[in-house]
């Protein structure tokens, strides 16, 4: 029996879709939060990527996601903000926020953009390689997002709908609590913690003073908890690979280790100039998982849990893993289903 006490239970999801068929895929996602809503989940979470066959707007998937749920949170990890404009995607992130009644997540990574180079002019006109890519855009975000008015108390804006004071437009309040930062890096969790953001830290870490994954991660929250700044308590989530065996059939669960033993090689070193390190990916009976999970050391120090659901698996693999997971798992875990007063 476990000795943890996870009382939040999330899963995210990779959001795939076919080339010749992208609603199909999309479809699919949407009813996976909605299934996840009714088994009990917390919350569901979308990947934001670019140039692939996934969702590549969070806020619009999400936007959809929160007409079809009404109790899980809802979101994205990460949007990267070298592809975005700090105002304009706080206005997006507000519209969905108030949409789905004050439900969103939305975790957040700096850094150029990956496909920068490639998109080009596509991209932005000039100078995109000049452009302030440090945390700095993800302050201005988080500033966006807090409600203050724009200019001195004599500013005002006139349009068809009257004079008013400058702010952006829908103001969520509490969005700004809800805005986590994708946590791989000493660097990454210290700033994290002095600038009031939640802490998303997931399979993949840098190791920058050590080759164990786990010694990594530890240091990694224990720096972000160092530098926490500020009144409220941030929430911290752990991010890892669950896929249990019990409800699939024969050859779904050869596929699953298959999947496994693909990538297993990858966590026994770092891995290249970034000494990027992996996390086992934990695939077996849910005895078997639990069993890895009470070993987990980063696991006692956090009460939120994520699954990260494999890239490129089909809806009913995803429908059988997280049923097994909230049914086998979850409860030795800790994690007790909402109640009905929550749900409604």
């Amino acid at each position: 029996m476990s000795t943890l006490a996870i009382r939040h239970l999330g899963f995210l999801t990779p959001g795939n879709f076919p080339e010749d068929h992208p609603l199909a895929g999309l479809e699919d996602t949407l009813q996976l939060f909605a299934l996840g809503e009714r088994l009990g989940f917390d919350s569901a979470w979308v990947r934001q990527r670019h140039l692939e066959r996934g969702v590549s707007s969070a806020s619009v998937f999400l936007a959809a996601a929160s007409q079809r749920t009404s109790r899980i949170e809802l979101g994205s990890a990460v949007i990267q903000m070298g592809y975005e404009n700090p105002f304009r995607l706080a206005e997006d992130l507000s519209t969905v926020d108030v949409l789905a009644r004050g439900r969103l997540n939305i975790g957040i990574s700096a850094g150029p953009p990956p496909y920068g180079a490639l998109l080009g002019a596509r991209f932005r006109d000039e100078g995109w390689e000049g452009a302030d890519h440090s945390h700095e855009r993800v302050a201005r975000l988080a500033e966006n997002l807090s409600g203050a008015y724009l200019g001195d108390a004599d500013s005002t804006i006139v349009s068809a709908a009257g004079r008013q004071r400058p702010r952006l437009q829908p103001y969520a309040p509490g969005l700004r609590e809800r805005l986590w930062y994708g946590g791989g890096s000493l660097r990454s969790a210290e700033w994290a913690g002095r600038n009031g953001f939640n802490l998303l830290v997931g399979n993949i870490n840098s190791g920058e003073k050590t080759d164990d994954f786990f010694s990594a991660q530890l240091s990694h929250i224990e720096t972000f908890r160092t530098n926490l700044r500020g009144p409220r308590e941030p929430r911290i989530a752990v991010g890892r690979v669950i896929v249990p065996l019990d409800g699939a059939d024969a050859q779904t669960r050869r596929r699953y280790l298959d999947y496994a033993a693909g990538r297993h090689e990858r966590t026994l070193k770092p891995q290249g100039e970034r000494r990027t390190l992996f996390a086992p990916d934990l695939v077996g009976t849910a005895e078997q998982i639990l069993e890895k999970l009470a070993l987990d050391p980063v696991l006692p120090h956090v009460q939120e849990l994520r699954l990260e659901l494999p890239y490129n698996f089909d809806r009913p693999d995803y429908e059988q893993i997280l049923s097994d997971a909230i049914r086998l798992i979850a409860p030795e875990l800790g994690h007790s289903r909402p109640s009905r007063s929550d749900a409604a």
